[in-house]
């Protein structure tokens, strides 16, 4: 095995104090980050040596904010050949709905040292700072995390199946397509009582929650729903958002993105 090591990390959902305490360390640390989007800019700016290379490699298809895969792979082969030590650091979790798979192929077939550092997810975050627990009693006895990412593959089947059962659903990476969402489980018979929570930048400065039924989410435009990362919860947990929220949302003429706001600085930082 070469010497050097490749440290893939995940950072949480968008609250720099939501990293672990192991990722923490190897951020101060490292010889080279490669950081996504999604990773906040603040931890990057307050945690970084200033003998560190950090690289950004983010990724917003909807936006044309595209990194290929590949380049980043070369990345890590590239600076682990050189004897150093890199952390790629991915928002949420390292291991949903991220290609950690292909990196790990990547860092096996070029024999570099890995370690894989969990986060806490995206819809972990949101759940918790929306103050809806994806499971409890009389409620939901699971959670399913989903995408609408490509929908092509979705059996009829599978669509009944989601609109009959009483787990949470979370849905990454699907705020643009929640009309369509919406839309097909009340063709298949989705159960009116549950609601659906619509989570825009959880667990930053401009968390924004919104919660719908399903009888009246129909007018609602999915344009509305730009920024990233936007979850979307359904379940009949999301209720128990209206008692318990704890979090208090500043409510902005026009809303903004942290991410986006905290970008440049980073990019001419680097």
């Amino acid at each position: 095995m070469n010497s050097a090591k490749v440290i893939l990390a995940g950072a949480g959902p968008g609250d720099p104090e939501l990293i672990s305490l192991k990722a923490l360390r190897y951020l101060k640390t490292a010889d080279v980050v490669l950081t996504d989007r999604l990773v906040s800019p603040e931890l990057i700016k307050q945690n970084v040596s200033a003998l560190s290379k950090v690289i950004y490699v983010g990724k917003q298809c909807s936006k044309g904010i595209h990194t290929a895969q590949k380049h980043i792979n070369q990345l890590m082969v590239y600076y682990a050949k050189k004897g150093k030590t890199v952390l790629r650091l991915k928002g949420g979790d390292v291991s949903v709905f991220s290609n950690v798979l292909d990196e790990l192929r990547v860092l096996k077939k070029n024999n570099i040292s890995y370690e894989i550092i969990p986060g806490i997810s995206c819809s972990l975050g949101a759940a918790a700072y929306s103050a809806i627990p994806l499971t409890a009693r009389e409620y939901s006895r699971g959670v399913r995390f989903l995408t609408l990412f490509k929908t092509s593959d979705i059996t009829s089947e599978l669509w009944k199946d989601w609109a009959q059962t009483s787990d949470t659903l979370v849905f990454y990476m699907s705020g643009q397509k929640l009309k369509y969402l919406v839309e097909t489980l009340l063709f298949y018979n989705v159960n009116k009582d549950k609601q659906i929570a619509v989570i825009e930048q959880a667990s930053t400065e401009f968390q924004n929650t919104k919660v719908y039924s399903f009888n009246d989410i129909e007018s609602i435009q999915t344009s509305e729903f730009k920024y990233v990362p936007t979850l979307i919860i359904i379940g009949k947990v999301v209720a128990l958002h209206k008692e318990f929220a704890w979090k208090q949302e500043v409510v902005l003429p026009e809303v903004i993105s942290y991410f986006d706001n905290h970008l440049k600085e980073l990019q001419h930082a680097i």
